[in-house]
């Protein structure tokens, strides 16, 4: 029964979650009750925590149809918990597709018309629930709407548009010409209101559900038994540092959430012109729009309300809200494959991803919109609200995915190791107080109090200081950050995958030069098309007009690429003003002619067409239709006429691959290959141009209808245009510095795979002399399987003998395999197609392949998503830095994103660099790593303390005494308080060192360090106890007590009562203060460590002061003792000597205390970790000689066994991976070598076998 009915709703999906559904039980709700009442309330609070047993524990197990309840668990890692209550609605059909005309003509038989101005959803359900209705259920979480779909028998989302699979024709069929009111009305009660609603939740709720948190209601209960125990000073003192944590906690959060509404809010509700299905244009709140209606376009920009398509006109876009991408797009209108010639046959699902050039995306700004007389720029809303893609990433901020990390996962560990020591305090404090036959009360108070000691008060607190003050410093570094928790876990990257353009290398590109064809030939490489002989080529008219370039406010404005390479030409653009398109009956064409010093006189020699110098002056070419560069399809196309000629010609720009394909062999020079793969090396971004002279037939008309496949076909190639992307100063010796600290890096581009590879080996990316393998992957074909050849790419230096070269370095991998260097020689290198096809057909081989993947071309913004997680699934922490542009679902999936983008656009990136180049990605890392070990060392810090006075009080709970009030008080603020935010102060260490900070507090050299910090502590406070009992003047304390010849005339018989009662004032109490309070001073100095990951602690002198401050004053105090502080601190006087002996005893537990921690622990341990550790990177990093070992403190097996000896391999998967193929004979793959998919029956094991090419 309950597999049967557990349902997965967002199926494939981010946010894939199991359902199951549950209906309310009277007697299980009434138990609860009870239970409620008997446990003070707790129970509540604990079924508040935990939805799955609030869920278990009120109702019952029933079908998902009927359910009133439903339980989700997400299906990622974190098997998140979320209850949702199952709502219902009445509605005049089940689907907000279906036309409502058969419902209308009820109504209007029925005499009843509906009233003009009752308008409201609720007005519409009560005209229509009169006559017909049915019941919708639905649920709604994370600020998304589930409805009941009967067919599937699930709940499912409705998104809008999409939803029906509505094709590109249907589009313009049944979508273009609006909706009427009723409908409109009717889809608005399915997709609510048009609105991305960030509501800013009062300070009241907030409150309540901070308060609600665990840790403040275990201080609550902290605070009533220290009141009960007339602990007053204390409990007031935790209760004001417990107000500031929430009222700064408080502030941060509201402070957040009014930023985001304020983000969103801006232009998210305008007026927009709708219009409806009766032909009428009507005036509308954006609020009312939903999917399918029909909007206007202003031709003075608007800021989009929804997601649209646009089905007439063209808009000029600025995107940079969601991509980061300042350069503004042209977005034309969707082809209508009805009106084609050869369209029919090619008529696809309408999809946004796919069809994003002909999408106008919610919250993105129209700055410009191009029309003609009669036709107005129209757009079909396709989705609204959270399912527009700004919703989506407003909703990815508003509920994000936890932050996996170890850290915070063995904290929790480390508390419940915390509470079962305090367990055992418990049982000790109530089996002492029972055989001393101590009243019960005293008992309850004195046996809870042990369990308050453990869990410190002051830990969130704690903990998130280093990471505010590593923000602070990050800020002033020009890094932002928008995630603080990711901040500790840059200290853990190992790997950093790098966008090239824009990111490795300077944005812009520069023309190096163009080579030309004629006759099937390439002519020698021109540095530029600028000369009066190439004027009227159809080379620089490719050049002119094949581009997306646009003027907004008299600048050219576009693609950086388009924009250098139209500069080169030197001809200028003009656009059609709004006045000139207004009075002609087609859209009036952008323009582009030379400038007049390029037009040769009009003295014309024999050879050259008469034709072309009819207009002399007047020589200009009109765009009259684009096909705007697609990078699924790798290329651009523009159909354009010159003035005076009847005939018009197509030009086509993109990757030389696809255009040579596209043309006619004959014009294609034989050598296009070679030619190519030389510049490709060199590191030059190619681009091929062709041109085709388009048949008189097609009209001007007919052109706006054609299919692109119809004009990009059977061209004349033209030539290249070299395009020189110069790297950055900064990057080589980035790059160096992080392969000298063991980070893996990277390359994942768009662009050309030889280009990539060049600019790897030019920064550094690639070294000298390691080998490149390609794997080039094809899908199954005609029945074959699909297969992957192996083919090892050529080195620029190394031209000839190329099969030599790589069988002698085969033969050296072969009589080597002990030694782990040569596995570190070679990269592969893959193309976004073949990548799709390794993930599809070779599941298996893909963890092999990314383990030494270095350059990733032509990758598609999802398949660089796809790559950070293939990464992340092998235990790499990977960092992601890009620009923002293409790049924002992998800096959102990196365990850190880093964008370079200026514009606070790139919202999907954790952290946004100020500085434009790489610089930053070292810097993140290192303040990472700083608080990472400050977290470590506050949290070690904490836990001493907390164990530290436990040890104290368990030891005077023996004779039956306490610290007192203004013990804990100065414990507590003036010692812990003061040391632990000065403590995180240390800034980040100048250089990366190789090795990485532990990712977990559960790892050997924490254990090692804590467990004999505690020894140590436990070894002397019990030392002092024992040794104060036998000293000769040692008695029972009383007031009376002289055992240093002072009177004590000052205390008053009410202070001997109390004394008497509570037992505060002995020798014991007197010896462990004193001895305690030195003791967190010297952990504190312990644990705070410098090198190699934090400026060592003497270079921060506010926690320098504190800590001399405190030492001073301690040992004032103590040798010199000051009866008003004595008597404040309930401390009693002790002999001189005894004093002195103390002062012995306080410098022996320091100088133990540091040698275990800095000689032991540091040089001994870590001598043995990295000799072993040598052997635990298995090869995987990028060629750096031994002492490198990838030096993780969590992957060494000394520290395994000193862990728990639970593990003999290594832990992370990579390393696991590495060592496998270490031994494998057939890894790397040999040159001209196959490997192809085996048709198992079981295609998901993706199976394959290796066989030599023939």
């Amino acid at each position: 029964m309950e597999k049967e009915e557990l349902k997965i709703v967002n199926k494939g999906l981010e946010d894939e979650m199991e359902l199951s559904g549950y209906r309310l039980c009277r007697w299980k709700l009434a138990l609860v009750l009870v239970g409620v009442l008997c446990t003070g309330g707790f129970l509540l609070l604990l079924l508040y925590w935990m939805p799955e047993w609030c869920v278990k524990a009120t109702c019952t197990r029933t079908t998902v149809r009927d359910a009133q309840m439903v339980l989700l668990r997400s299906t990622d890692e974190f098997k998140r918990w979320f209850r949702a209550k199952v709502r219902v609605m009445l509605a005049p059909g089940r689907n907000p597709y279906i036309s409502l005309d058969s419902q209308t003509t009820n109504l209007m038989a029925n005499g009843h018309t509906p009233h003009p101005s009752d308008t409201s959803a609720e007005g519409f359900i009560r005209k229509c629930a009169e006559y017909q209705h049915v019941q919708i259920r639905y649920f709604t979480l994370h600020s998304t709407k589930y409805y009941w779909n009967e067919v599937i028998q699930n709940f499912e989302v409705l998104t809008g548009l999409e939803d029906l699979g509505v094709r590109c024709s249907g589009i313009y069929l049944e979508h273009s010409g609006g909706l009427r009111q009723d409908q409109q009305e009717y889809r608005k009660l399915f997709f609510g209101v048009n609105e991305i609603a960030v509501k800013v939740p009062s300070l009241f709720k907030l409150l309540i559900k901070e308060v609600l948190n665990p840790f403040y209601i275990f201080q609550l209960f902290s605070v009533i038994l220290w009141s009960a125990d007339e602990y007053y000073y204390y409990a007031m003192a935790i209760v004001f540092m417990s107000v500031i944590s929430i009222a700064t906690s408080l502030y941060t959060i509201k402070k957040q959430y009014v930023m985001l509404h304020d983000m969103v809010a801006t232009h998210s509700i305008v007026r927009v012109s709708v219009s409806r299905a009766n032909n009428e244009i009507e005036e509308a709140m954006s609020t009312d729009l939903v999917p399918g209606d029909v909007i206007i376009i202003p031709s003075n920009g608007t800021i989009m309300p929804c997601d649209a398509v646009l089905i007439s006109g063209t808009c000029i876009v600025n995107e940079s809200m969601l991509t980061g991408e300042s350069v503004p797009v042209t977005k034309t209108n969707l082809p209508n494959p009805s009106l084609g010639e050869k369209g029919a046959g090619d008529d696809q699902v309408y999809n946004m991803e796919e069809h994003k050039r002909h999408t106008l995306f919610c919250g993105t700004n129209v700055i410009q919109t191009r029309f003609y007389s009669g036709e107005l720029v129209k757009a079909v809303v396709v989705r609204t609200g959270f399912s527009t893609a700004k919703g989506q990433l407003v909703r990815s901020i508003l509920y994000p995915k936890p932050t996996d990390f170890k850290l915070y996962r063995d904290a929790y560990l480390f508390l419940l190791c915390l509470v079962g020591v305090a367990g055992i305090g418990f049982v000790y404090s109530i089996a002492l107080s029972i055989m001393n036959e101590v009243p019960a009360k005293t008992i309850i108070i004195e046996s809870l109090d042990i369990i308050t000691i453990t869990v410190p008060p002051a830990l969130p607190a704690a903990m998130t200081a280093g990471i505010v003050y590593a923000q602070r410093r990050l800020k002033r570094l020009g890094i932002f950050c928008i995630s603080p928790q990711r901040i500790n876990i840059c200290g853990q990257l190992n790997l950093v995958c790098f966008d090239k353009t824009g990111t490795l290398t300077e944005d812009g590109l520069d023309l190096w030069g163009v080579q030309r064809t004629e006759s099937g030939r390439f002519h020698h490489t021109e540095e530029n098309a600028y000369k009066e002989s190439l004027v009227k080529s159809h080379f620089v008219a490719s050049m002119a007009t094949c581009h997306s370039l646009t003027k907004i406010d008299g600048q050219l404005s576009g693609d950086p690429l388009d924009l250098k390479m139209f500069e080169a030409t030197g001809w200028i653009l003009e656009e059609a003003t709004e006045e000139e398109t207004s009075l002609h009956n087609r859209i009036m064409p952008t323009v582009v002619r030379p400038p007049k010093q390029l037009l040769p006189e009009p003295v014309v020699s024999l050879e050259q067409d008469m034709e072309l110098y009819e207009l002399p002056v007047t020589y200009e070419i009109g765009i009259v239709r684009q096909f705007p560069f697609s990078s699924a399809l790798q290329r651009m196309s523009v159909v354009a006429r010159r003035l005076g000629e009847k005939r018009m010609d197509a030009y086509l720009k993109g990757a030389p691959e696809v255009v040579a394909s596209l043309c006619k062999k004959e014009t294609v020079p034989l050598d296009f290959s070679e030619v190519l793969e030389d510049y490709t090396k060199q590191g030059f971004r190619v681009i091929a141009l062709a041109h085709r002279r388009l048949e008189s037939k097609l009209t001007w008309h007919k052109v706006q209808n054609v299919n692109r496949d119809h004009i990009e076909t059977n061209m004349d190639f033209l030539g290249l245009i070299i395009m020189q992307n110069k790297l950055k100063a900064e990057t080589p010796g980035i790059l160096e510095d992080l392969r000298r600290a063991n980070i893996r890096t990277v390359m994942v581009t768009g662009d050309n795979m030889l280009t990539a590879i060049s600019v790897a080996r030019d920064c550094g990316m690639i070294p000298p002399q390691d080998r490149v393998i390609i794997a080039d992957a094809l899908p199954p074909k005609d029945g074959q399987a699909a297969k992957i050849n192996w083919r090892y790419a050529d080195q620029p230096s190394k031209h000839s003998s190329k099969a030599t070269t790589l069988e002698e370095v085969e033969i050296s991998v072969e009589d080597k395999p002990e030694e782990q260097k040569p596995l570190e020689q070679y990269h592969f290198a893959m193309s976004g197609k073949s990548y799709a096809v390794i993930t599809e057909h070779f599941q298996d081989l893909l963890q092999k392949l990314v383990l030494h993947g270095t350059v990733f071309a032509r990758m598609a913004p999802d398949q660089k998503t796809q790559l950070v997680e293939t990464l992340q699934s092998v235990d790499y922490f990977v960092g992601m830095c890009g620009d923002g542009a293409n790049d924002c679902g992998a800096l959102k999936r990196a365990h850190s994103g880093i964008s370079l983008s200026e514009l606070e656009a790139s919202v999907a990136s954790p952290f946004t660099s100020r500085t434009p180049n790489i610089s930053c990605v070292p810097n993140l890392i290192r303040e990472g790593r700083a608080a990472l070990i400050t977290s470590f060392c506050v949290f070690k810090f904490m836990a001493l303390y907390s164990i530290i006075q436990y040890i104290s009080v368990t030891l005077l709970y023996y004779i039956l005494s306490n610290l007192g009030d203004f013990q804990f008080l100065f414990i507590d603020v003036a010692i812990i308080l003061i040391i632990v935010f000065t403590m995180s102060l240390n800034s980040a260490w100048k250089d990366l060192v190789p090795r990485r900070p532990p990712s977990g507090l559960i790892s050997g050299p924490l254990l090692f360090s804590v467990l004999t910090q505690i020894l140590i502590c436990l070894g002397f406070q019990t030392l002092a106890f024992l040794w104060v009992r036998q000293e000769s003047w040692y008695e029972s304390w009383s007031p009376e007590s002289d055992a240093c010849n002072i009177s004590f005339h000052t205390n008053t018989s009410e202070n001997s009562t109390e004394m008497d009662e509570h037992n505060i004032k002995n020798y014991e109490n007197t010896t462990l203060f004193y001895v305690s309070s030195f003791q967190y001073l010297i952990v504190a100095i312990v644990f705070s460590k410098g090198k190699p990951f934090r400026q060592p602690s003497y270079k921060n002198w506010p926690f320098m002061v504190s800590v001399l401050s405190l030492y001073v004053f301690l040992l004032f105090i103590m040798l010199y003792p000051i009866s008003a502080i004595d008597d404040a601190l309930e401390i009693v006087c002790v002999p001189f000597k005894w004093r002195l002996t103390l002062v012995v005893i306080v410098l022996v537990n320091a100088a133990v205390s540091v040698f275990v921690e800095t000689f032991v622990l540091d040089v001994v341990l870590w001598k043995l970790v990295f000799s072993r550790d040598k052997q635990s990177s298995y090869g995987i990093l990028p060629a750096t000689p031994p002492p490198q070992g990838g030096l993780d403190w969590c992957g060494s097996k000394p520290l395994s066994w000193l862990c728990c000896r639970r593990r003999q391999v290594p832990k992370a998967r990579y390393m696991h991976l590495a060592k496998e193929l270490s031994v494998d004979p057939d890894w790397p793959p040999k040159p001209k070598t196959t490997t192809e998919a085996k048709p198992a029956p079981l295609p998901e094991n993706g199976s394959y076998q290796i066989m030599s090419a023939s």
